[in-house]
C-alpha cells in the first residue's frame, strides 16, 4: 500500500507537512482517532507503533475490546434496482445475497491482482 505503514494488523496514513516539516498520520479503518508524528521515518514509525501499542495497552487497563480493522463486515449501498436484480439473481442461484456479493468480490479481486501482479 502506497502512503501507509502497518503494525499488528493495524494501518497507518502518512502526509507530510511542509508549513511545520513534520511527517504524520492517523490510524485508518477504526473509529477511535489515534494519531502519530515524526520529523523522519523512523520517528513517524515509532510514534505510529507507540501509538499503536499506548491504544492496546489503554484498551486492556479498561477491560475493553480494541476496534479491529476489517471486521468482516460492510455496507453496501446499491440502489434498490441493483439491489433487487442481486437478490433475484442469487435466489435463482440457490444462493444468499451475502455469497453472491462475496463470490463476487473474490473474482474481481482476483482478476485485479493478476493484472496488476
Amino acid at each position: 500500500m502506497n502512503d501507509m505503514m502497518q503494525y499488528k494488523d493495524y494501518f497507518g496514513s502518512i502526509h507530510y507537512s511542509d508549513e511545520d516539516k513534520i511527517f504524520y498520520g492517523k490510524v485508518e479503518y477504526i473509529r477511535s482517532l489515534i494519531s502519530f508524528e515524526g520529523e523522519d521515518v523512523a520517528s513517524l514509525r515509532e510514534s505510529f507503533e507507540g501509538a499503536i501499542d499506548d491504544y492496546l495497552t489503554l484498551c486492556d487497563e479498561k477491560g475493553i475490546e480494541p476496534e479491529k480493522p476489517f471486521k468482516g463486515s460492510f455496507n453496501v449501498r446499491v440502489g434498490s434496482k441493483m439491489h433487487r436484480q442481486a437478490a433475484l439473481f442469487a435466489q435463482k442461484r440457490g444462493l444468499n445475497l451475502n455469497k453472491l456479493v462475496t463470490d463476487a468480490l473474490e473474482r474481481y479481486l482476483t482478476e485485479e491482482s493478476l493484472e496488476n501482479g
